[in-house]
């Protein structure tokens, strides 16, 4: 296995533990902790999920710096399915890591479900695409 290889594998590693503790966080008993502790696991699994798909990019020889650049060269290449919840997965995470509403948070926190799927999604095809 190649170096860029195993920097993916291990990428996608921590990208599905932290996939798994999202998933935890969101199957807790509603509360305001429970929004807030999904939403941090969200924005740090978004984090993870862009710079494991950026090295999956790098293994293919794309280059892209910024999570927008990945997420077009990810979408292009079919490493994603639904390129405008991943552009609306961005749009969030900033949103949370810049400004702190409780009604932003509310409403972010109604979406996770369908980033769970896609993040769900991304782990999938990784694996199978680079036999992982």
């Amino acid at each position: 296995m190649a170096d860029r290889e195993k920097e993916l594998a291990y990428s996608l590693f921590k990208f599905q533990k932290a996939l798994k503790r999202l998933a935890e966080a969101l199957a807790k008993e509603d509360d305001d902790l429970k929004v807030d502790a999904s939403i941090q696991r969200f924005e740090f699994t978004f984090e993870l999920a862009w710079k494991t798909m950026k090295r999956a990019l790098l293994v293919e020889g794309i280059y892209c710096r910024t999570p927008r650049e990945c997420l077009r060269e990810g979408f292009r290449l079919g490493l994603i399915v639904r390129e405008d919840d991943w552009l609306a997965m961005l749009d969030d995470r900033n949103a949370m890591s810049y400004i702190y509403s409780e009604e932003e948070a509310q409403t972010i926190f109604s979406r996770l479900p369908v980033y769970q799927q896609a993040f769900e999604s991304l782990s999938n095809t990784l694996r199978k695409q680079y036999d992982l």
